[in-house]
C-alpha cells in the first residue's frame, strides 16, 4: 500500500491541523497582548488572504456566482467578529481554558441547525448539551472558587460565549458554502472579506503595530493556512464522525503551548469541565440515527 493511501494518514493530518491552529492561537495571543486584539485580528486576516489567494488564483478559477458571493459575504462577516471576540478572550483567559470553553460551539450548533435548517434534535443531543453546560459551570465555578473571576475574566468568558455562538452559526453557513465552492476559494474569501469587514472599525480601534508584533502575526497567518489545508485534506479522505474526536486534542495542544509561551498552568476545575464538555460533544456526534418517535421537534 502506498504511504499516501495509509488509513492512519487522515488522522495524523487532522491532529497536525488542530496542532497548527492551536499554535496559531498562541502566536495570536502574543500579538494581541502587544498591539490589541483588534489590530492583530485584522492583520492576521490579510496575511492569511495574501498567502492563500495566489494559490487559488494560480488554478485559473471562475468568479463566484451571485448566490455564492452572498454566502462568502455572510461567512466573512460572521467569522470576522467570531475571530475578534475569540482573540480578545485570549487576552483575558489562559489559552487552555479558552479552548475548553470554545468546545461548546458544536453543541450550540445543534440548536441552530434545528432553528435554521429544520434538523431534528434527539434526546441524546439534549443530554449532550446539558453535559456541556455543566462543564462550563465547573470551569467558571473553579475560577470563582479560587477568587480569580475578576472583571477581566468575566469579559473574557462573555466574549468567548459570543465567539462560540458565532462559530456555531458559522457551521451552518459552511454546510451551504461547501456545496457550492472549493476549499481554496472559501479560504481566500473567508480571510479577505473578514479583514475588510473589520477594517471598517479602524478609525475607532486601530493601533499602529510595532515591528516586534509582525513576527507572531506572520507565524499566525502561515499556521492558519497550514491548519486549514491539513484539516481539509483529512476530511476529504475520512468520515467526519471518525475525525471529530481529533478536534479535542486542541485542549492538549493549548495546555502545552499555554505553558511554553505564557507559563500558564491547568487547574483541576478546567480539566473536569473540559471532560464534561468533550463527553457532551462526543455524545452528540456519536448519536445513533434519530427515529421520529425519539426526536424533539
Amino acid at each position: 500500500m502506498p504511504l499516501r493511501d495509509h488509513p492512519l494518514l487522515p488522522f495524523i493530518a487532522a491532529l497536525a491541523g488542530v496542532g497548527f491552529l492551536s499554535l496559531m492561537d498562541a502566536f495570536m495571543k502574543e500579538a494581541a497582548l502587544m498591539i490589541g486584539a483588534y489590530t492583530a485580528t485584522v492583520l492576521r486576516a490579510f496575511i492569511g488572504a495574501a498567502l492563500i489567494a495566489p494559490v487559488w488564483l494560480s488554478r485559473g478559477p471562475t468568479m463566484p456566482s451571485r448566490a455564492v458571493w452572498k454566502l462568502h459575504l455572510e461567512r466573512g462577516i460572521v467569522s470576522a467578529f467570531m475571530a475578534l471576540s475569540f482573540f480578545f478572550a485570549l487576552t483575558r483567559l489562559p489559552l487552555a481554558e479558552a479552548i475548553a470553553l470554545s468546545f461548546i460551539a458544536p453543541l450550540i450548533a445543534l440548536y441552530l441547525a434545528h432553528v435554521l435548517l429544520g434538523e431534528v434534535i434527539s434526546r441524546a443531543a439534549i443530554s449532550a448539551s446539558l453535559l456541556g453546560f455543566a462543564g462550563t459551570l465547573v470551569i467558571v465555578g473553579g475560577r470563582i472558587g479560587q477568587g480569580e473571576f475578576d472583571e477581566g475574566a468575566a469579559l473574557g468568558v462573555a466574549s468567548l460565549f459570543v465567539s462560540a455562538l458565532l462559530y456555531a452559526y458559522n457551521f451552518i453557513v459552511i454546510r451551504k458554502q461547501a456545496q457550492l465552492a472549493g476549499p481554496l476559494e472559501i479560504a481566500t474569501f473567508h480571510s479577505g472579506i473578514g479583514g475588510l469587514v473589520l477594517l471598517t472599525l479602524a478609525p475607532f480601534a486601530w493601533e499602529t503595530p510595532d515591528t516586534g508584533a509582525m513576527i507572531p502575526l506572520l507565524a499566525a497567518g502561515a499556521l492558519t493556512v497550514a491548519g486549514s489545508l491539513a484539516i481539509a485534506w483529512a476530511y476529504a479522505r475520512a468520515e467526519a464522525q471518525a475525525l471529530v474526536p481529533t478536534e479535542y486534542s486542541g485542549f492538549v495542544w493549548a495546555s502545552a503551548f499555554g505553558w511554553l509561551f505564557f507559563r500558564e498552568g491547568v487547574t483541576w476545575p478546567t480539566l473536569a469541565g473540559t471532560a464534561l464538555i468533550v463527553a457532551g460533544c462526543w455524545m452528540a456526534t456519536r448519536r445513533a440515527p434519530v427515529e421520529a418517535s425519539e426526536a424533539v421537534t
